[in-house]
């Protein structure tokens, strides 16, 4: 396998984020209510509490110190946002940095369907000099070659992206396309969206720079009438984590 090629983990609290550190993950991003929602912001508790969790985990010439990238999304649903939920997303960016966060991942599209130049450069200048990751708004946006061109040019490190497809098991040929322009661009490739560690093989084999999971799991604990989901809570699992960085490590690309 190519070093080069990355594991980040969607993880929902601390616990999460060591078992990412523990499997050699690079990066995680840390969200809440992933299964529900998609992912939303998390808390200034939560992002501290999971930056504090990263950095005492020991590191080493395989498994450096965990970086923590942060969701911001003020909302369910499609992501053009109000000015009012700009603002709102500039807020928890500097906040998010302000806790330690190493990057920040935000998306915001116009009415018709392309990447908000006006509103991405405004977010990437508030993270300064954490990294930005432009989620998969991407894949909601008719012309995705494009839209590279576009967060390149706006200082964007990399994109999460399933080609488009519910899986990106399922988005080989147009992930296929996006590494191969994105080496013009200095751009990074991040497939995700419903990976499983049987995905990684036929990932790795057109070249993306890192892969995106949750390897999640659902707790049962039933909450009453006032509690919401009656299926319990998230966690991340940590077979399904290892069985991720196994495939990563044992997957042979020619």
């Amino acid at each position: 396998m190519p070093q080069r090629v990355a594991l980040e983990l969607a993880v929902q609290d601390p616990a999460g984020a060591v078992i990412a550190a523990g499997v050699g993950a690079r990066r995680v991003e840390l969200c809440s209510a992933l299964g529900a929602t998609g992912g939303m912001t998390p808390s200034a508790a939560l992002i501290e509490a999971v930056v504090d969790a990263a950095a005492v985990v020991p590191s080493s010439d395989s498994s450096p110190i965990l970086e923590v990238h942060v969701l911001v999304r003020p909302r369910p649903g499609g992501f053009v946002y109000s000015a009012a939920e700009i603002d709102l997303m500039l807020r928890d960016v500097t906040l998010a940095t302000d806790q330690g966060a190493d990057g920040v991942v935000v998306g915001a599209l116009t009415p018709s369907g392309t990447v908000d130049v006006r509103r991405m450069r405004d977010l990437v200048a508030a993270a300064e000099d954490a990294e930005v990751t432009f989620h998969r708004a991407l894949d909601v946006i008719g012309d995705p070659i494009a839209a590279l061109d576009t967060l390149a040019e706006l200082g964007v490190a990399r994109v999460l992206t399933s080609g488009g497809a519910a899986r990106a098991g399922e988005g080989l040929d147009r992930l296929a396309a996006l590494v191969e322009h994105s080496a013009e661009l200095g751009i990074e490739i991040m497939a995700g969206g419903g990976v499983t560690a049987a995905d990684i093989p036929a990932l790795l084999r057109i070249g993306v720079d890192a892969v995106h999971l949750s390897a999640k799991r659902t707790v049962v604990d039933a909450s009453g009438p006032g509690g919401g989901d009656e299926a319990g809570y998230e966690v991340t699992d940590q077979t399904l984590a290892e069985a991720a960085a196994e495939a990563l490590r044992t997957t042979v690309v020619s």
